[in-house]
């Protein structure tokens, strides 16, 4: 393992040349013009968009496109970037019900290579018409440990008003996190801001103006199914975002500004911004459209099969199990409940992670959080958004779910858990330890938060003592909803080494610098 920056393999950098047209399209910014995704060949199906993969395994993988009209998706992958020998993955006909988006299931993949993908789009009245081809790139999972797994996680985008801005170069870390050449990305939640409307120009305090790429769908909250499409059209406005796409395949998972601010089920709004007040009718909205815009695995299913909460299984060193700590929670209160089985995850949720856990014999078994869990996060002047509620006492409300799945870890002995999150628009490191904490019928584990990755930056949350944190680490604005042109953005870094099975935790800043890094040894209950 080594502190050095990796650079991209000449591969990587050559096969995503070209790979974007040029656009015909403006959009606002400010007042003036900013080019967008736009018809490489006039008549035929357009992939502008750029390309995603997500949930890839050591054989298998998705890959996602939008189509700027009626399309078959065709996809086909090799070996190398000539694509002299090609394997065709037929996909499904892309059509206004999804929004003209598309994923395809790739399967029978070799294990630790690196694979080179292009996706072409078909006229479906005449195959014959074919658009410009998109090309991507990305790296399955490995089959033996020795060849160790790097990844980065961040999440907070496009939030607090603070959208693309060209005067900066757009999402600039994005940029900064390809050239990390990671093997995926975990995006830890608030994908977006369905909730957060991007205006034109922004007056920063010092005088200086921030400049917003704009667009109807962002100038006003999200109610409808097509207005929360284009949140998500919108970070795709973004040249490194969709560069990044092309490179990394991404875990996404979703938080609460997908639907809108601290949002539960069965909620009710009194918020004079929306026309539509039933929470559970944009939840479903926004989930539609999030299942049509983010290649995930489990959102493809039908019936009860289709959620958020999965395990990736990313070789023999590491598996993801990725949370929703959204959709099957309870009201937000002020968290004192003495009986509360419904908690953040809901009842089934927790015993199916309950159950994975104790199935998983990866060395290192990352929990990705949408929500910290020692992290005091209010929800108004008496309720609480996450599981803390400030009471450092014995475990009350939402955290007793959470002792459950502790209490569970250590007794079954389950090694190597780490628990990853994003949320609070800040970085640090919590070590958590029994002899600290009022509960204290768990083994030692370590929280790291990272992000924002493009949104407004925050002050550090206060801890709650219940399970005994302790903040080994943290940079934090002094002051609410810094600019990215005022705080530094960040993301973490993951590095599993595979020879000695050691794990790397490195926060980083936007410009290149690793704030903190702490190993982690293989084989624990508890760090």
């Amino acid at each position: 393992m080594s502190d050095r920056t990796p650079a991209p393999s000449p591969a990587r950098r050559t096969v995503l040349r070209g790979s974007l047209a040029a656009s015909t399209a403006a959009l606002t910014v400010g007042g003036g013009a900013f080019a967008s995704p736009a018809l490489a060949l006039s008549g035929r199906p357009s992939a502008a968009w750029g390309v995603q993969t997500g949930d890839v395994t050591a054989h298998s993988g998705l890959v996602w496109v939008r189509s700027d009209r009626p399309a078959r998706m065709i996809v086909e992958t090799s070996s190398g970037e000539s694509f002299r020998r090609v394997r065709r993955h037929y996909g499904p006909l892309l059509g206004p019900g999804t929004d003209f988006t598309g994923t395809t299931a790739l399967r029978g993949l070799p294990a630790g290579e690196q694979v080179h993908y292009r996706v072409t789009l078909a006229d479906p009245d005449d195959p014959r018409r074919t658009g410009e081809p998109v090309t991507g790139t990305f790296r399955t999972a490995p089959e033996r440990r020795r060849d160790g797994v790097r990844f980065l996680w961040s999440g907070d985008i496009a939030g607090q008003g603070w959208g693309i801005n060209p005067d900066i170069g757009g999402f600039r870390a994005y940029e900064e996190m390809r050239r990390l050449d990671p093997d995926f990305f975990l995006c830890s939640g608030d994908t977006i801001y369905a909730d957060g409307v991007i205006q034109p120009s922004v007056t920063l305090p010092d005088g200086r103006i921030w400049r917003n790429v704009t667009t109807p769908e962002k100038s006003k909250v999200a109610e409808t199914l097509d207005e929360y499409r284009g949140n998500f059209r919108y970070n795709l406005l973004d040249h490194n975002v969709r560069a990044f796409n092309a490179q990394v395949p991404s875990i996404v998972q979703w938080d609460d500004h997908e639907v809108r601010n601290n949002w539960y089920p069965g909620q009710i709004l009194d918020d004079p911004r929306y026309t539509e007040k039933d929470v559970d009718v944009l939840a479903a909205r926004a989930s539609r459209a999030f299942g049509e815009y983010f290649p995930v695995s489990t959102l493809h299913a039908r019936g009860a099969e289709r959620r958020m909460h999965r395990v990736v299984r990313y070789g023999p060193l590491l598996d993801v199990f990725v949370l929703d700590m959204r959709s099957y929670r309870n009201a937000n209160s002020p968290g004192r409940q003495a009986d509360d089985t419904t908690g953040i995850l809901g009842a089934e949720q927790l015993e199916w992670l309950k159950r994975e856990l104790s199935r998983s014999r990866a060395v290192w078994k990352v929990i990705a959080a949408d929500m910290p869990l020692g992290l005091v996060v209010t929800d108004g002047a008496t309720d609480f958004e996450a599981v803390a509620q400030g009471d450092p006492g014995a475990p009350l409300g939402r955290e007793l779910q959470i002792a459950e799945l502790l209490r569970f870890i250590k007794h079954r002995r389950i090694t190597g858990t780490l628990w990853l999150t994003a949320d609070v628009h800040y970085t640090s490191a919590q070590h958590y330890a029994p002899e600290r904490a009022a509960f204290q019928d768990f083994a030692p584990f370590w929280e790291f938060v990272s992000g924002p990755l493009a949104a407004g930056g925050f002050p550090a949350n206060r801890l709650d003592g219940t399970f005994g944190p302790e903040r080994v680490f943290v940079r934090a604005p002094e002051r609410a909803n810094l600019s990215p042109m005022e705080s530094p953005q960040y993301f973490g870094e993951v590095d599993i080494d595979g020879g000695s099975g050691e794990l790397t935790v490195r926060l980083r800043a936007e410009g290149g610098t690793v704030l903190f890094s702490k190993v982690l040894q293989p084989g624990r209950v508890g760090q």
